[in-house]
C-alpha cells in the first residue's frame, strides 16, 4: 500500500526548493546583501499584513489649514553636501518620507520612484534617511546615495541622515509632528517610511504609516483629486 508522505517533509522539502530558487535568482546580485534582498522579497506579504490593522490611524486626513510657521522657511542639506532650495517647492504638492536601506518597507523606494514618476513637476518627493528605527540604516551618505540609484533607480531628492523624533529631531520633523507649526498633526512617524503629503500652498494634509503604499489609491487621489 502506498504511503502518503508527511505533511512536514513536503513543507520541508518546498522550503528548501524556495530558499535554493531565492539564491539562484540572486546569485549574480552584488548590490544587495542577502538580508536585502530577502526584505524585497517578502515585502508584499508584510504590506498585506500590516494593513490588518487600525486604518484610522494608518491613514490620517485633515482640511487643509494655515500652517502657524511657513513651511518653505524650512531648510535641508541633500546627500551631496548642498542646502536644498525650499523655494522652489511652492505651488507642487511635496511628499516626505523617512526611509532606511534593511527595513521590510524598503522596496517601497520602487514605489516612490514610481509615484515620482507618474506626477512629474506636480509632485516633489523627499526622503530622509534614519538610523532610529532599529539601527537600520547605519551606511554612510554615500552608501546610501549609491545603494537607492543601483538598487531603485532613486531620482528623487535624499537628504542627509537625520533624527525624525526625540531630542535631536531635525526641524523638517519638528514641523511635521507640532501642531504649533503645521497648524494641526502631533504624529511622530511610528517606522521606516512614514508619510507626510503637503499641498501646494504649504499646508500639511495628510499623514500615512508604513503600512501604506505610496501606489495606495487614497495617496494618488490626494495629489490628484
Amino acid at each position: 500500500m502506498n504511503k502518503r508522505f508527511p505533511f512536514k517533509t513536503v513543507l520541508g522539502v518546498a522550503l528548501l526548493a524556495g530558499i535554493f530558487y531565492f539564491f539562484w535568482q540572486n546569485r549574480n546580485n552584488r548590490a544587495m546583501t542577502i538580508r536585502q534582498q530577502l526584505l524585497k522579497t517578502f515585502y508584499p506579504a508584510l504590506l498585506w499584513l500590516t494593513k490588518a490593522g487600525n486604518k484610522n490611524t494608518q491613514f490620517i486626513a485633515q482640511e487643509a489649514t494655515t500652517a502657524p510657521v511657513s513651511f518653505y522657511s524650512l531648510q535641508a542639506v541633500g546627500l551631496n553636501g548642498t542646502s536644498f532650495d525650499w523655494s522652489s517647492l511652492r505651488g507642487k504638492k511635496v511628499l516626505i518620507v523617512n526611509t532606511a536601506s534593511d527595513c521590510g518597507y524598503t522596496a517601497q523606494y520602487a514605489e516612490l520612484q514610481s509615484l515620482y514618476t507618474q506626477f512629474g513637476d506636480r509632485l516633489i518627493i523627499l526622503g530622509f534617511p534614519c538610523n532610529q528605527f532599529k539601527e537600520q540604516e547605519k551606511g554612510s551618505d554615500q552608501d546610501i546615495a549609491s545603494f537607492c540609484q543601483v538598487n531603485y533607480g532613486v531620482t528623487f531628492p535624499l537628504f542627509q541622515k537625520a533624527d525624525v523624533k526625540g531630542i535631536n529631531q531635525h526641524p523638517v520633523y519638528q514641523w511635521l509632528s507640532n501642531p504649533a507649526k503645521n497648524g494641526w498633526n502631533k504624529q511622530e512617524p511610528v517606522w521606516n517610511f512614514s508619510k507626510y503629503l503637503i499641498d501646494e500652498e504649504g499646508r500639511l494634509t495628510h499623514y500615512m504609516d508604513p503600512s501604506v503604499s505610496p501606489l495606495d489609491p487614497r495617496l494618488i487621489k490626494a495629489i490628484a483629486p
